[in-house]
């Protein structure tokens, strides 16, 4: 503990407070729909899913952007543009609906500013799915000043996807940092908690915990939101 000076953050479940059965199904539902005069929701879904496992399971240096769509263009061929736009689009002006999806709580935000005020060098690392603009929107309802945190993953620039280990040790490449001089919070027991074999300390959130895979928790700190904004209030000052 006496060595951190930077928290890493993820963003839906954590720093957002979000269900994430509320957010998947209104996504992938008001997602679906977008394309639903090109492709039918059963064929669409499928033409997702193999471009979002082909990020997770990509382990080359490859921004995830590119695994993405050269994915769908295994499955869309000449027809790349045209999804390409229909994406777009739907980031630009459709994924707000997300918004509904998100609950109101103060104590994120309270805890991020005051560690950094407290010197603290702030993160968001979240899995870097979504391009810019969607990451960039959820930041905002979140409520956290965007200002405070020095780095953000993004599809566009990150190369790889949690629970890959690679991950991790990018984003500290990025920031210059140690694993002893990180701590990543988080609410996945899997996707999060696996930095810990970094050497990163770890915070289990566990308002909206996620443990898809009922694996062993191994975390070193965990509690809500509000005990995280305790113990926010209990990290020494840097400054």
């Amino acid at each position: 503990m006496n060595n951190i000076n930077t928290i890493l953050f993820d963003l839906d479940g954590t720093l957002l407070s979000i269900d994430m059965n509320d957010f998947e199904n209104i996504y992938y539902s008001s997602l679906s729909e977008s394309f639903k005069e090109i492709l039918p929701k059963k064929d669409f879904m499928g033409l997702l899913y193999n471009s979002v496992t082909a990020m997770v399971k990509n382990t080359e240096h490859r921004t995830n952007e590119e695994v993405f769509m050269e994915a769908m263009r295994s499955q869309v061929k000449d027809e790349l543009d045209t999804y390409t736009a229909l994406f777009s689009q739907y980031y630009e002006t459709g994924f707000k609906v997300l918004r509904n999806a998100v609950k109101d709580t103060k104590e994120m935000q309270l805890a991020t500013e005051l560690l950094k005020k407290k010197g603290y060098d702030l993160v968001i690392a979240t899995n870097p799915l979504f391009p810019k603009t969607a990451i960039d929107q959820r930041i905002e309802w979140s409520g956290v000043d965007r200002s405070h945190f020095s780095y953000v993953s993004y599809f566009e620039i990150n190369h790889y996807c949690k629970p890959n280990i690679e991950y991790y040790s990018e984003i500290l490449d990025s920031i210059g940092k140690t694993p002893e001089q990180c701590m990543m919070v988080g609410n996945d027991a899997l996707e999060d908690l696996i930095a810990g074999e970094l050497g990163v300390s770890t915070y289990l959130i566990t308002d909206h915990l996620l443990n898809r895979k009922n694996i062993e928790i191994m975390a070193d700190h965990m509690g809500s939101y509000r005990d995280f904004l305790s113990f926010a209030e209990g990290m020494p000052s840097l400054v």
